[in-house]
């Protein structure tokens, strides 16, 4: 495909997504970039967060994982319900009643300054590697795709990037992302669609014989029943659950959507829908894959030894020339809409829970909000080239995996202060949140030797919060 094509794609969408911003913000106050004056429709929301929820990583990633686990993942889907259930019954009415901005603002209700200061700064290390490895894999994409025809280092491509984020969040902040986030989570399910439809197409199936050779396929299998395995049902439902109450209940970016909704009602109507329309799509996203090593098969296509690898290389190389920009359109939705966001609720986050920002003192502190917004838009540029020197796909898999260990810590805190009516020694909190993770780590590396054969998977995050649980009960108060 053309570069010039490509850049025509990229900045034209971009300027799309400046225009919705700019209509958004007119009339906006220095609070709408924080809670947008709880006015969001809810079906925007929930629409929406669709985007935000499945990133760039997941656009590649999980298609390419039915070539190893089958349709295995899907059983974490399926968790997500129950993990769903729980933020709309439990999380959502507490977030409510307290009238919160930074939802880690009420550990500091619960249990003190502390421990509310360990939850802020854990959301914060997550974000900002989460999002910096899910920009630096589609940076590396626009690289190839556009940047290299002209020459133009790595830097500049990522540079354009956070520029572009940067210029549509700084003014309208969530009320903007609310909209913005529609449109992209659009442009990523269209992608999925349509790549099913032009692999239907290059096979010449019709529909009821794409739906006969997928059922066929032994790499359909959803339910896997080994117990040592780390793909099994319950260890994935179970997981599925606890992710769906951590990475979207206890994350600041995605419940600062949520709170921007009316009433509480709204906001829990919101959650149901979402979850709804967040199955659908995963099922998509995994018969995408299927399709996808169908596809390869009969066209005698080599499968690359990294399986996310594959629907680039059938989008870019084997999809008529429309099919490789509903690619391109799909993952520069699905990257953005989660860096985007992220950026407003690292923000908001730095803001009230460290600089001790208030709805009173918001337009006071706009000057200061807007230096934080640009700070992290450079920190995150920085660690997208940290990642970039360091040049090993698996040392920064393995910083990103690490990453996920940090909302384990929050799972802990969160159900001891929901779930019991325990007070602890505040000051010793930040000890507890950095030795659960490290033994979790340690742990799940010697699992097998240590348990029989056991090998964890996304339970982990289970064992963390665990590990963090109890050694809160170990620094408890007495009285």
């Amino acid at each position: 495909m053309s570069p010039l094509i490509v850049g025509s794609i990229v900045l034209g969408y971009f300027f799309v997504l400046i225009a919705i911003s700019w209509f958004t913000s007119r009339n906006s106050t220095e609070g709408d970039f924080y809670n947008a004056n709880r006015q969001s429709p809810w079906y925007l929301v929930a629409f929406g967060m669709i985007g935000a929820s499945l990133s760039g990583v997941t656009f590649i990633s999980v298609p390419g994982e039915v070539g190893n686990s089958n349709f295995h993942y899907f059983q974490v889907v399926l968790g997500y319900l129950v993990g769903y259930w729980v933020i709309a019954k439990i999380l959502l009415p507490l977030y409510y009643k307290l009238n919160l901005v930074s939802i880690y603002s009420y550990l500091e209700e619960r249990f003190g300054f502390w421990t509310y200061k360990s939850g802020a700064f854990f959301f914060l290390l997550s974000r900002i590697i989460g999002s910096s490895f899910r920009l630096f894999l589609v940076a590396g994409v626009l690289q190839i795709s556009f940047f290299d025809s002209f020459d133009l280092p790595f830097w500049v491509s990522v540079l354009v990037t956070i520029v572009l984020i940067w210029i549509y969040t700084f003014r309208g902040g969530i009320k903007t992302i609310v909209w913005t986030d529609t449109l992209q989570t659009t442009f990523m399910l269209a992608a999925v669609v349509f790549s099913i439809v032009f692999i239907k197409d290059q096979l010449d199936w019709s529909w009821a014989e794409l739906t006969q050779n997928m059922s066929t396929d032994p790499r359909m299998k959803i339910f896997n029943w080994d117990w040592q395995s780390g793909k099994n049902f319950f260890k994935q439902f179970a997981s599925g659950a606890f992710i769906a109450i951590v990475m979207t209940g206890l994350d600041q970016d995605m419940m600062q959507k949520n709170l921007t909704c009316r009433t509480l009602s709204d906001a829990q109507k919101n959650v149901f829908w979402f979850c709804i329309i967040l199955v659908i799509a995963n099922f998509l996203f995994l018969s995408l894959g299927l399709l996808q090593f169908q596809f390869a098969e009969s066209i005698g296509m080599s499968i690359p030894a990294r399986t996310d690898y594959l629907f680039p290389e059938l989008a870019i190389n084997h999809f008529p020339t429309v099919g490789a920009v509903v690619f391109l359109l799909g993952i520069t939705a699905a990257a953005y809409s989660s860096a985007d966001s992220a950026l407003t609720a690292l923000t908001t986050s730095f803001c009230v829970d460290f600089l001790g920002f208030t709805p009173a003192n918001y337009h006071k502190k706009k000057t200061l909000r807007k230096v934080v917004h640009l700070a992290f838009s450079l920190v995150l540029f920085v660690v997208i080239l940290v990642f970039q020197a360091i040049n090993d796909q698996s040392v920064i898999t393995a910083v990103f995996v690490a990453a996920g260990y940090t909302y384990g810590p929050l799972l802990g805190m969160f159900a001891l202060g929901i779930f019991t009516k325990i007070n602890v020694k505040d000051q010793y909190v930040p000890l507890i949140t950095l030795l659960s993770p490290a033994a979790s780590y340690i742990i799940n590396l010697n699992s097998e030797a240590w348990l029989g054969g056991y090998k964890f998977g996304f339970e982990i995050l289970i064992l963390n919060g665990a590990l963090t649980f109890m050694g809160l009960l170990f620094i408890r108060k007495k009285d």
